[in-house]
């Protein structure tokens, strides 16, 4: 499932899972201060917070190099990036202090925290995977440049579609990463596909953001998120070299998630080497 809309608000499948999953802890743990003690309440709120800032610290670690380079980054927590055993590892530090003098007390911190991975298990089981969508068809489109652009081209290469618009203001934080991935990886082709707006307003902004991007496709129908499924904007896809998509992130994307998805659609490509061995046997 690409996300979940409820109301005009549209979640990621992950981001909706941790909203719920600390919903469900908060709750447990205000029945565990009405029912056992009161102080479960105050260290539900703690505990909280360390499960984020521990699992925000260590994805920033495990992707120092990125974030050295970018700082700031380690702030914009609403584009992902948390390692979850790192925030459990830091929640449970955390519980043993606080309750350092009376540990039967600690006994009961478990229970949320199951309660909590079950419902973020069970949402994530529940959207698990995009649907194995073709490309699009058809010859509407049109390249930035005035060419025509038929999305049947794209098959045979792991490619990145980025559906955007000017209006968009996640669109507009995400394009210079995106530009600059798109510039500098060779692993992939990325195309962006404008939803919605004419030649004038994506060259205008081009023009004004100075971004270099070199396949800009020109939907004027929204034909390419209708045809995804996709209820929001951005949208990243992910597709595979036998043209189908793979996966799909909602929202703003970080660099390291954009360059995780990179990494499955080439793991997945089909292997010419593969073809060599089984016809002569021979790696070369």
């Amino acid at each position: 499932m690409n996300a979940v809309a409820i109301g005009p608000f549209v979640f990621a499948p992950d981001r909706l899972a941790a909203i719920l999953a600390i919903a469900v802890f908060l709750v447990s743990s205000e029945i565990l201060a009405r029912k056992v003690d009161q102080r479960f309440s105050v260290w539900a709120w703690g505990a909280t917070m360390a499960f984020i800032v521990g699992a925000r610290a260590g994805h920033v670690i495990e992707h120092a190099g990125s974030f050295l380079a970018e700082p700031l980054r380690v702030l914009y927590i609403w584009q992902g990036g948390f390692l979850i055993g790192a925030g459990v590892a830091l929640a449970l530090v955390y519980t043993l202090f606080r309750f350092r003098r009376e540990l039967r007390l600690a006994l009961w911190t478990p229970l949320p925290g199951v309660a909590a991975a079950y419902v973020a298990f069970f949402v994530l089981q529940l959207t698990a995977g995009a649907p194995s969508t073709p490309l699009p068809t058809g010859d509407m489109y049109r390249t930035l440049a005035g060419a025509p652009f038929d999305p049947s081209e794209l098959e045979g290469q792991p490619t990145v579609i980025n559906l955007w618009a000017t209006w968009c203001p996640p669109c507009r934080r995400e394009m210079p990463m995106m530009a600059d991935v798109a510039a500098t990886s060779g692993d992939a082709r990325f195309v962006f596909v404008n939803q919605g707006e004419g030649m004038s307003v994506i060259e205008r902004y081009l023009t004004a953001e100075n971004l270099e991007l070199d396949h800009v496709v020109l939907d004027s129908l929204g034909e390419f998120g209708r045809h995804y499924e996709v209820p929001g904007l951005p949208a990243t896809l992910f597709i595979g070299s036998d043209g189908m998509v793979q996966s799909v992130h909602m929202g703003e994307i970080s660099r390291e998630g954009l360059l995780a998805g990179i990494e499955r659609i080439q793991s997945s490509k089909p292997d010419a080497d593969a073809d060599a061995i089984s016809a002569t046997g021979v790696v070369e």
